[in-house]
């Protein structure tokens, strides 16, 4: 299959997990369309794509611990904090560094889809 090379596209997916920032969950839907549809067509998109996806759910995953955190030790607060620094900061940056056609990195990250 011949793929397209379109960095700014996968530039895009990177991108539009700030979305969560305005709507709570289309940070997850778009890059999942995207990553749906183009995977078999850009080049890198499947490999970006899984990668933002297991960045989210493993950021949701860690949000939802830090509630009872809250409650029991207040370091919720501090995990929430960072959190929303590192999903608002890592888009950023992985989508400058696709555009220079640099490996990218998500912290925190437990690959749920390989």
């Amino acid at each position: 299959m011949n793929l397209r090379e379109d960095r700014n596209l996968v530039a895009v997916a990177h991108l539009s997990q700030l979305v969560n920032f305005v709507t709570g969950c289309g940070g997850f839907i778009i890059p999942l369309i995207l990553w749906l549809t183009q995977r078999d067509k850009v080049l890198g998109m499947d490999y970006q794509g899984k990668q933002i996806l297991n960045f989210q759910i493993s950021t949701f995953i860690l949000a939802l611990l830090c509630v009872p955190a809250i409650l029991f030790f207040g370091l919720g607060i501090i995990g929430f904090i960072v959190l929303g620094v590192l999903i608002f900061i890592f888009p950023i940056i992985n989508a400058i560094k696709t555009i220079n056609g640099e490996h990218t990195y998500y912290p925190l990250t437990y690959q749920f889809i390989k």
